[in-house]
């Protein structure tokens, strides 16, 4: 008598629950330092406004901000590289002491070439920790559900401080711009100072400090990374996806203003995004975490399409906050899942440089994609709308295991 074969879209593990609840010290640690910092991250979001209040025009604010894009991509490289050879906590260290000490000297610098190039190099000292505080949080764990629930607790911290860093921030720049850099400076350094002061890089493999080979493999770094299939196919996902996200922060403000509404709605919509992320990503997460991580990323990027290119059709408040609830629906499912998985895919030795190809995808896909889609929407609204739902769906289909492919992710880990 036969019996039905396992369900292996289903993973087996203790529940995500039990994972959060158990995670290391380091996982807290450093979900403590990036709320920290993201509460202080003002320089991203209000040097545009602070260079046309002192009178540069939008052209040269925005070439101010395609060098810090360019910087940025830069940062994740470098970052990769030095979270698997200096050490995450070093790297961590380095980069917000670098970035403090850039940051509070910009509201000082008069002549605009100076300005691009100090705000160039925030660019790239600004990204040097996120390959490695992303390597702290796989080192520290083991298991799929941990992996997950790690990543859950960090992009929770970061949401958090996200959203009080744009109120603070708010607040600040309309008392004085020097405050305002002064004030993320003063976050930087305190994360650089936390992480000095609390946290430990975990213990390496002693086969892997002895293995010749894995020294051989260390060597070749980058080259070695990016010969590994599985990961390309993830890092060209991951720039599809980027693409399609950023449409709701370029294309869905673009739409509300055609269909006659206001920026305040615009505002509304987005806050609307802000607080289903905060409310229900972490129990979304742990609700996704049963199943198969390679259908969860490719539902994830097909709602995300989906949502976002029904935004065309839309043009009233109530039917575009239904799409905003599908997309952020999206995003819920995939962004923590996405890291996690990447997590599962690195030998040891690399997890720093794949982390760091991950940032250098998601940095060129956000900053690629205001480009292409404010071009593409001049030109189309429609024809924007169709590219994104097709990109949502070629996204989706970049995560499916390919016929015969061994899973990246074990059914179960122990």
């Amino acid at each position: 008598m036969s019996t039905a074969p396992p369900d292996k879209s289903r993973v087996e593990e203790p529940r995500f629950r039990d994972a959060l609840r158990t995670l290391p010290a380091r996982v807290w640690i450093i979900s403590l330092g990036i709320l920290v910092n993201q509460v202080g991250n003002f320089l991203p979001v209000f040097i545009v406004l602070y260079l046309t209040e002192r009178g540069y025009s939008a052209g040269a604010a925005g070439l101010v901000l395609g060098v810090s894009g360019l910087g940025k991509v830069l940062g994740n490289a470098v970052g990769g590289y030095l979270a698997d050879r200096l050490g995450r906590r070093w790297t961590i260290v380095l980069s917000a002491v670098t970035t403090a000490a850039l940051t509070a000297v910009v509201p000082y610098l008069a002549a605009l070439p100076v300005i691009i190039v100090v705000v160039g190099l925030i660019g790239v000292t600004s990204q040097i920790y996120r390959p490695a505080a992303a390597a702290v949080l796989i080192d520290a764990v083991s298991s799929n559900q941990e992996r997950l629930a790690a990543f859950g607790v960090f992009r929770f911290a970061m949401n958090v401080g996200s959203a009080l860093g744009g109120v603070i921030g708010g607040v600040l720049a309309a008392t004085s711009y020097v405050e305002l850099f002064l004030g993320n400076a003063v976050a930087c350094l305190l994360f650089g100072v936390v992480m000095a002061l609390l946290l430990r890089d975990g213990p390496r493999s002693a086969a892997d400090g002895k293995d010749a080979e894995a020294k051989a493999d260390r060597a070749a770094g980058y080259r070695q990374a990016l010969a590994d299939r599985a990961l390309v196919r993830f890092l060209v996902m991951i720039l599809v996806a980027e693409f399609v996200y950023i449409q709701s922060s370029v294309a869905l403000p673009l739409h509300v203003n055609d269909v006659g509404l206001s920026e305040r709605d615009f505002g509304l919509l987005i806050g609307l995004n802000g607080l289903l992320v905060l409310a229900l990503e972490l129990p979304i997460t742990g609700w996704v975490s049963r199943y198969r991580l390679e259908y969860v990323l490719a539902f994830g990027n097909l709602v995300i399409g989906v949502g976002l290119a029904l935004t065309g059709f839309m043009d009233s408040m109530v039917l575009l906050a239904a799409t905003v609830v599908l997309w952020s629906l999206g995003e819920m499912i995939s962004t923590s899942v996405s890291q996690a998985y990447l997590g599962s895919m690195a030998p040891p030795h690399l997890v720093g440089r794949y982390q760091g190809l991950y940032g250098v995808a998601y940095t060129i896909g956000t900053g690629a994609g205001p480009l292409i889609g404010g071009a593409l929407y001049a030109f189309s609204p429609w024809g924007l709308w169709t590219l994104v739902g097709l990109a949502g769906l070629l996204a989706a289909q970049l995560c499916l295991p390919r016929r015969g492919a061994a899973p990246a992710v074990k059914e179960a880990d122990s």
